[in-house]
């Protein structure tokens, strides 16, 4: 049975047949869920989109045309799709709202790039997405086939509390994603030896000696039972180290892994492993997230 029933496509004006629309497209076609494609038209006009009264109604007239020719191109190719155009100040608020009133399990959208300073300035929204979506995410920045070959289950091994068990969600949403696409099922841990270090009260950062090492020997073979837990291949297991978003970025542009399955924290998703750098991987060009929220 698929892990997806409804997945929820979010679009901007001047966005058409993206990455993430032929994802989410295939990921329907192979489990059967319905599509939900929703056109989001920011209100304010960010972009100047809508200079005068004739441009804004040009504009909400065109995508409501090319939302009805794609539910009609899919609808012949065998899907079951809906279509939605939203004028809207709050896109944030307004995904959040169709989502819950839908019943949607998965959001599917384009990784936005931002400029460096706009992101000092304003917190951009597929940062916004990961920590505040109800449902998972697919973040989707380059495809190379439709549905994934590969697929990566990155764990932390070291969440506790409401997240103790965030590495088994993320490793069964991957397999069964892997399932569903009838890709391979790789798995993925970053060490850090620059966490190893213990902070001395107002004395700065101690490194003890040997402490480096034998907090990687824990990890190894505390990933390597997760491993065989998971009856996940040695070939496909993938102990890398050095910081936690360089590590990540540079095993995807040298694999051939087309998702990277991450957690996701509701209230922290900025600030720790699995959601800071959620977020910050999606800035790599290659990198597609599937962001998995965390079930206390």
């Amino acid at each position: 049975m698929s892990q997806f029933k409804r997945l929820f496509v979010m679009l901007g004006p001047q966005m058409r047949y993206t990455p993430a629309l032929q994802r989410a497209a295939a990921l329907a076609e192979s489990s059967g869920a319905l599509l939900d494609i929703n056109v989001f038209v920011d209100d304010v006009d960010t972009f100047g989109l809508m200079s005068d009264g004739h441009e804004r109604e040009h504009l909400l007239a065109d995508n409501r045309q090319w939302l009805a020719d794609a539910a009609e191109q899919l609808g012949n190719a065998g899907l079951d799709v809906s279509t939605e155009l939203l004028l809207t100040r709050d896109p944030l608020g307004s995904v959040i709202e169709r989502i819950e009133r839908l019943g949607c399990d998965l959001l599917v959208k384009d990784v936005q790039h931002e400029p460096v300073l706009k992101r000092l300035l304003v917190t951009p929204l597929d940062w916004q997405l990961l920590k505040d979506s109800p449902v998972a995410v697919h973040l989707v920045s380059d495809i190379r086939l439709p549905l994934p070959r590969q697929i990566a289950a990155a764990v932390d091994l070291n969440c506790h509390g409401a997240g103790e068990h965030l590495d088994d969600q993320v490793i069964c949403s991957a397999h069964a994603l892997a399932l569903q696409c009838n890709a391979e099922l790789h798995l993925l841990h970053v060490c850090d030896a620059a966490k190893t270090h213990i902070a001395d009260f107002g004395a700065g950062t101690v490194t003890m000696p040997g402490f480096g090492g034998s907090v990687r020997t824990a990890q190894r073979t505390a990933f390597n039972r997760l491993g065989d837990h998971h009856q996940i291949a040695l070939e496909r297991r993938h102990f890398v180290e050095g910081p936690a978003i360089r590590a990540i970025a540079h095993f995807v542009s040298h694999s051939r892994v087309d998702v990277i399955v991450m957690g996701s924290h509701r209230h922290d998703a900025l600030q720790t492993f699995l959601g800071g750098t959620t977020a910050h991987v999606l800035e790599h060009p290659l990198c597609n997230v599937l962001a998995i929220k965390g079930v206390s």
